[in-house]
């Protein structure tokens, strides 16, 4: 099979994120503590992030508004002190140092050296350039996509713009829902490496018996993945494996 382009994803499969969102999240229970206790504010929080993704999309700032949205719910008229606190918690995240995972530079320069790499990320547009250039990784990719939604039809779109189309295309990432079944849709390889936390409106079941299907224990196998497929030999890497935690 001739791979000409690697889609990868950024958060949570570069960069630490989804433990930033935790860690919010429990100031934000810490502050509601007189209101409600934590199960019941998680629950109502994963509520109000569902029902507002199509208005205010995915990232920091669409976050800070469902914050506020279920601070007001709970405190009424007792929450102004909270939500400044809460506001001053978005504003810590819009500027929170980017950590990598451990190997990505290693992996990404060697999968440059063969394919032309594309980041392709979906969440607040700002923000997501920030930890691009951040990260010091940017020189590696030849494109940055920075998405609404990651759907089959922004999967072809990409690599039909920035490679030799889908068919000859892999994404790697970590969330099932985003980068793996619109990727397979699209008519890609699909590379899934779990994050030990996932935003529950990320959480999917894995698709069973699908052989461009993999998972992947971390990025560093990414590259003997890749060749497998490349020479023919289909590496035995596949596993189908139960749900993973969700933020919620």
């Amino acid at each position: 099979m001739r791979l000409t382009t690697v889609g990868v994803d950024a958060d949570d499969t570069l960069w630490h994120h989804e433990t930033v969102f935790r860690l919010t999240q429990d100031r934000m229970a810490d502050l509601l503590s007189p209101f409600t206790d934590p199960a019941d504010l998680k629950a109502r929080l994963a509520e109000v992030e569902a029902k507002n993704l199509r208005f205010y999309g995915y990232g920091v700032k669409a976050f800070t508004l469902s914050m506020i949205e279920t601070v007001l719910a709970f405190a009424g008229d007792s929450s102004a002190g909270v939500i400044r606190e809460i506001l001053a918690a978005g504003r810590e995240m819009l500027t929170h140092p980017i950590e990598t995972l451990p190997g990505v530079e290693a992996t990404l320069k060697q999968l440059s050296e063969r394919y032309r790499l594309v980041v392709i990320t979906k969440g607040d547009l700002l923000d997501q350039e920030r930890k691009v250039a951040a990260s010091g990784l940017g020189d590696l990719f030849a494109a940055v996509e920075i998405v609404s939604e990651k759907n089959t039809a922004a999967y072809v779109r990409i690599f039909d713009r920035h490679g030799t189309g889908a068919s000859e295309a892999a994404m790697i990432g970590n969330s099932l829902r985003s980068d793996v079944l619109p990727a397979l849709a699209a008519g890609s390889l699909a590379g899934w490496i779990p994050y030990p936390l996932v935003a529950v409106h990320e959480i999917a079941d894995p698709p069973v018996g699908d052989p461009r299907f993999t998972e992947l224990a971390s990025i560093g196998d990414v590259p003997a993945w890749l060749e497998g497929w490349s020479s023919g030999a289909f590496p035995v890497l596949i596993n189908q494996p139960e749900a993973s935690t969700a933020r919620q």
